[in-house]
């Protein structure tokens, strides 16, 4: 049997406006918005076709809290690319803000950016090897 980490919620305030930020800015595709009634919908966008695809999931009530602080104040999601440059480059010029210039690592080339809400995530490209 194979498994794979298929999903993972990601906490926001509002559907659109995450659609337009993970689509419009990061350049991730529209998997699904499908509407669950009760003004609740399933809506799922993806990196691309070998990553782990995101439930973007509305906080209610005490969840609210946690937008913009999954990772506790840490980078907790880490955006692989093959091309650092080109995707570095467009995110910024989509207005993805970027907390540091890019650095060269053992592990390959990174810059840490801000969702939306706060959440820190690493642009990465791996070094080959």
């Amino acid at each position: 049997m194979a498994r794979r980490v298929a999903l993972v919620s990601l906490l926001v305030a509002d559907y659109d406006e995450a659609i337009a930020f993970y689509v419009g800015k990061l350049g991730f595709s529209l998997v699904e918005d499908t509407d669950m009634g009760g003004d609740k919908r399933w809506v799922v966008v993806s990196p691309g076709t070998e990553g782990t695809d995101f439930l973007l999931a509305r906080a209610v009530d005490a969840q609210a809290q946690a937008i913009g602080n999954q990772g506790g104040g840490r980078v907790w999601l880490f955006l692989h690319t093959d091309d650092f440059a080109g995707d570095f480059a467009r995110m910024t010029a989509a207005g993805v803000r970027f907390l540091e210039a890019p650095r060269f690592e053992p592990y390959g080339t990174v810059a840490v950016f801000e969702d939306l809400s706060g959440n820190r995530w690493d642009l990465l490209q791996p070094k080959a090897g």
